[in-house]
C-alpha cells in the first residue's frame, strides 16, 4: 500500500494499542470530571449542588454548538503528512490536560462565592465544551481513516472500549484511596489532594495522547470537504440519515439502561440487600467480565454475524436475564451480583463495537451523498451521547421520587421493594428498546455494511 509515494505499514496491533491509548487519555480527564466534579465543588468549594448541576446541564447545550462546529472544522481541514485527524490529537493534548487541572483548584476554596462560581463555569466550559471536544471529535472520527476494512474497525472499537474501561477502573478504584482524608473522625474529600490528582491524571492523559499519535497510522485518505457550508442543508442531511438516527437512538437507550443499572446499584445493594460490599463486587465483576469476555469475542462475533445482529441478540439476552431476576427476586445479594454481571456482559458486546458502527454510518452517508463527513457525523453522535448521560441522572431521580424515596423512608418495606423493581425494570425496558431501535430503524446489517465497503473501495480505485 502506498500513500504520497511512501510505503505504509499494514494495519496491526500497533494501531489497536495506539487507539486504546487515545481513549485512555480521553477518560483520564472525562472520568475525573464525571466522578468528582459535583462532590469537589459542593464539599470542597462550598457551592450549592443545584448550581453545579445547572452548570453541568447547561454545558450540554453549549456542546450542541461546539461539537458540530468542531466536526465541521475537522471535515474542512486539509490533510497533512500525519493525516487529517492525528494532528488535532497532538495539538490539543496540552490544553485538555491544563484546563482539566484548572477545574480542580482546591486552593481557591476560601475565595468569594461569586469568584468560585465564575471560576467553575469558565474552567469547566473551557475543558469540556472547547478543548475536550477539540480532541475527542477528531479522535473518534479517525477510526475510519486508520482502515477501510470493517473487521479492522470493529477491533479498533473494541480496543477503544478497553482503554476507556481501564481508565474508569483506575480512577474509580485508585483515586478515592488518595482523595479522601479523615477530619474530626469524618471521611472528607481533600481539596489539595484533588488538585494533585488532577495534575497527575492530566500528565498521564498527555502521555496517552502522544502514544496514540505515534502508534496510529492513517491509511485511508479523507479529502478536505470544500463544499459551500449551508446550515439548512446540513440539518436536512443529518435528520434524513436513517442510519445515524438509528444508532443515536440505540446509543441513548443503551446509556439509559447501562447508567440506570450502575446508578440503581447504589440503592439496591445497601437498601434492599443491606450489603454495600456486594456493590463493589458487582462493579468490579462487571468491568472485569467485560474485558475478559467481550473484548476478545466481540470482533470475532461481529465479523461472523454482523455488528447489528450481534447487538440485537446480546441486548435481548440481557433483558431476559433481568426479567428472570424480577420474577425470582433472589434473596442472596451475590446471586443479584451474578445476574448484574451477566447482563453487563450482554450489553457490553454492543458497547464494544458501537464505535465501529459509527464508521459504518459514515461510510453509508458517503455512499449516498458522495461527501465524506467523518467529523460532522461523529460530532452529532457525540452530542447525543452527552444528552443520554444527562437524562440518566434525571431518570433515576424521577423513579426514586415516584416510589416515595427520601432519607426518612429509605428503608421502608414498600420503598426498598420499589428500589428492587426499578433496578430490574430499567434494564429490561432499556435493552428491549435498544434491540427494537436497531432492528426497525438502523438499516446497516452485515450485508449492507459489506456492500458499502466494496462500493467505496471501487470509488477510491482500490478495486
Amino acid at each position: 500500500m502506498s500513500k504520497d509515494n511512501k510505503v505504509v505499514r499494514p494495519f496491526g496491533l500497533r494501531d489497536k494499542v495506539g487507539y486504546m491509548f487515545g481513549d485512555f487519555g480521553n477518560d483520564f480527564t472525562f472520568m475525573l470530571s464525571s466522578i468528582f466534579m459535583l462532590k469537589f465543588y459542593t464539599d470542597v468549594m462550598g457551592i450549592s449542588a443545584g448550581v453545579v448541576g445547572v452548570l453541568m446541564m447547561a454545558a450540554r447545550f453549549v456542546d450542541a454548538f461546539t461539537d458540530v462546529t468542531m466536526g465541521q472544522i475537522v471535515d474542512r481541514s486539509k490533510p497533512t503528512k500525519d493525516g487529517k485527524f492525528k494532528p488535532w490529537i497532538r495539538r490539543m493534548a496540552g490544553p485538555v490536560a491544563i484546563s482539566s487541572f484548572m477545574v480542580f483548584q482546591g486552593g481557591f476554596a476560601n475565595m468569594s462565592y461569586t469568584f468560585k462560581v465564575v471560576w467553575m463555569t469558565v474552567t469547566y466550559l473551557l475543558w469540556g465544551s472547547v478543548f475536550y471536544t477539540s480532541i475527542n471529535i477528531p479522535f473518534g472520527s479517525m477510526a475510519s481513516a486508520i482502515s477501510a476494512d470493517a473487521k479492522d474497525r470493529a477491533s479498533l472499537s473494541t480496543w477503544r472500549s478497553v482503554g476507556g474501561t481501564l481508565a474508569a477502573l483506575i480512577i474509580g478504584v485508585g483515586a478515592p484511596l488518595f482523595a479522601y482524608e479523615t477530619v474530626n473522625g469524618n471521611t472528607v474529600l481533600s481539596g489539595s489532594r484533588m488538585t494533585i490528582i488532577a495534575a497527575v491524571l492530566g500528565l498521564l492523559a498527555v502521555g496517552c495522547y502522544l502514544l496514540c499519535f505515534n502508534l496510529v497510522t492513517e491509511r485511508v485518505e479523507v479529502p478536505q470537504n470544500n463544499t459551500k457550508f449551508n446550515f439548512g442543508d446540513l440539518m436536512k442531511s443529518l435528520f434524513s440519515n436513517r442510519s445515524l438516527i438509528g444508532i443515536i437512538l440505540a446509543s441513548i437507550l443503551l446509556l439509559l439502561a447501562m447508567l440506570g443499572m450502575s446508578g440503581m446499584s447504589s440503592y439496591v445493594f445497601p437498601n434492599y440487600y443491606g450489603s454495600p460490599a456486594a456493590q463493589s463486587v458487582a462493579a468490579l465483576g462487571g468491568t472485569v467480565a467485560t474485558i475478559v469476555i467481550c473484548a476478545p469475542l466481540s470482533t470475532k462475533l461481529a465479523d461472523k454475524f454482523g455488528k447489528k445482529e450481534l447487538s440485537i441478540g446480546s441486548c435481548l439476552f440481557g433483558a431476559a436475564v433481568y426479567l428472570i431476576c424480577l420474577i425470582a427476586k433472589p434473596a442472596n445479594p451475590f446471586v443479584y451480583v451474578a445476574i448484574y454481571t451477566v447482563a453487563y456482559v450482554s450489553l457490553g458486546f454492543f458497547n464494544m463495537i458501537i464505535w465501529a458502527m459509527i464508521t459504518d454510518v459514515i461510510d453509508d452517508s458517503e455512499v449516498k451523498n458522495g461527501i465524506r463527513e467523518d467529523g460532522t457525523i461523529y460530532s452529532v453522535y457525540s452530542f447525543a451521547r452527552k444528552i443520554g448521560q444527562a437524562l440518566s441522572s434525571g431518570m433515576i431521580g424521577g423513579f426514586l421520587t415516584l416510589i416515595g424515596y427520601t432519607s426518612a423512608t429509605a428503608f421502608d418495606p414498600e420503598v426498598v421493594n420499589g428500589i428492587f423493581n426499578i433496578s430490574c425494570i430499567i434494564p429490561i425496558v432499556g435493552l428491549v428498546a435498544v434491540a427494537a431501535a436497531l432492528a426497525f430503524i438502523y438499516p446497516l446489517n452485515k450485508k449492507r455494511v459489506e456492500e458499502n465497503v466494496i462500493e467505496l473501495k471501487k470509488r477510491r480505485g482500490e478495486i
